[in-house]
């Protein structure tokens, strides 16, 4: 089973590297541009099938290690 993680920013948190980003798109010609948030994509490959528990597992991982929930939010998407 492979587990998705998308990782971002809560909103309201300053995203500096998205605001270059942004800037850099428009100085390319992207004028249409408003605004941009980055973030990190995180796959774990997990064996076992029960979805239910490798929900709650990678839930941990993210609460543990793969997010800072103070500053961040994730979503998982779970595949297989």
């Amino acid at each position: 089973m492979i587990a998705r993680v998308h990782v971002t920013l809560k909103q309201g948190v300053l995203d500096p590297q998205g605001k270059a980003i942004a800037n850099s798109l428009k100085s390319l010609g992207f004028s249409a541009v408003s605004g941009v948030r980055q973030g990190k994509y995180i796959e774990v490959e997990l064996a076992g099938s029960d979805r239910e528990s490798a929900r709650a597992e990678v839930q941990d991982m993210c609460e543990r290690l793969l997010a800072n929930t103070v500053i961040e939010d994730y979503t998982i998407e779970l595949d297989g």
